[in-house]
């Protein structure tokens, strides 16, 4: 019997572990967390099949495939629409997750068939991951983390003088905190790290690229839009009910990153 109640307790404290793991990070002050990337995927089942390898979680909410990480969903269908465009060259130049160990993930994942890219100068604590349709991924590595893999950052590409200017921009609309990371700018969010880098020139807005935009979940959704028109921000279009059932709009960036703001619906069972 107490062997029995044993293997009840341990099997529901994993299940409880493996949930919160897929959760995402909670929200701020303001009710903002990290919520997606929504890739105009041209082959949505190549992407699908990468990002099961690199450990996601699939779910089928509104019928449309969605990949869970720890910190992120990821959005594989935009309506009919295909992307153009790789991640380099506009404002979103890549993404990244964080592993626990480099080395040992990359070999997981080219085992299952993926193609990693080495790191920059040959450093083994970096790796990169392209999309078959041009979205980059950097890995990074934390080996303090208990999760094999997590969602870490967003790296936008502005001209110099634009950096300043967004980086106050994400923190006061996001209520996000300001930092450096290796002596650049950084907006610290729930989930996520938005980071900037030094463009020469002004890149491409997201809209209508393979990386269409990147999405914050919020806890009430009019708090959210009413904090953001108060700031002078205008909606791409008026607020709606997706597929899905969440509650949703847009804003784009005055450098043309496509943000969508949303209250999500459950997602319903966890399909693979």
């Amino acid at each position: 019997m107490k062997t029995q109640i044993l293997v009840v307790l341990l099997f529901s404290s994993a299940l409880t572990a493996g949930t919160a793991n897929a959760q995402p990070a909670p929200f701020n002050e303001i009710g903002v967390t990290m919520g997606h990337w929504h890739l105009a995927s041209k082959d949505v089942e190549a992407d699908k099949k990468l990002f099961l390898a690199l450990g996601g979680k699939l779910f089928m909410p509104g019928g449309n495939p969605l990949i869970m990480f720890p910190g992120l969903y990821i959005n594989l269908v935009l309506g009919t629409e295909r992307g153009d465009g790789a991640s380099e060259g506009s404002v979103i130049n890549h993404v990244g997750f964080i592993v626990d160990n480099v080395q040992k993930r990359v070999a997981q994942w080219k085992a299952a068939g993926v193609t990693v890219l080495q790191g920059n100068n040959n450093r083994l604590d970096q790796a990169f991951v392209v999309t078959p349709d041009g979205v980059r991924i950097e890995i990074l590595e934390d080996k303090t983390q208990q999760v094999a893999v997590r969602n870490e950052h967003v790296h936008l590409s502005l001209p110099d003088a634009e950096i300043p200017k967004a980086q106050a921009w994400y923190a006061q609309t996001f209520g996000g905190k300001t930092g450096t990371r290796n002596g650049a700018p950084v907006v610290d969010l729930p989930g996520v790290q938005i980071r900037f880098a030094r463009a020469d020139t002004k890149q491409a807005v997201t809209r209508g690229r393979v990386l269409d935009h990147i999405g914050f979940d919020v806890k009430d959704h009019g708090a959210v839009v009413k904090r953001i028109e108060a700031q002078g921000i205008k909606l791409d279009e008026p607020v709606r009910k997706s597929a899905a059932c969440n509650t949703i709009t847009y804003i784009t960036d005055a450098w043309g990153t496509r943000i969508e703001i949303v209250e999500r619906a459950p997602l319903g069972p966890q399909v693979q």
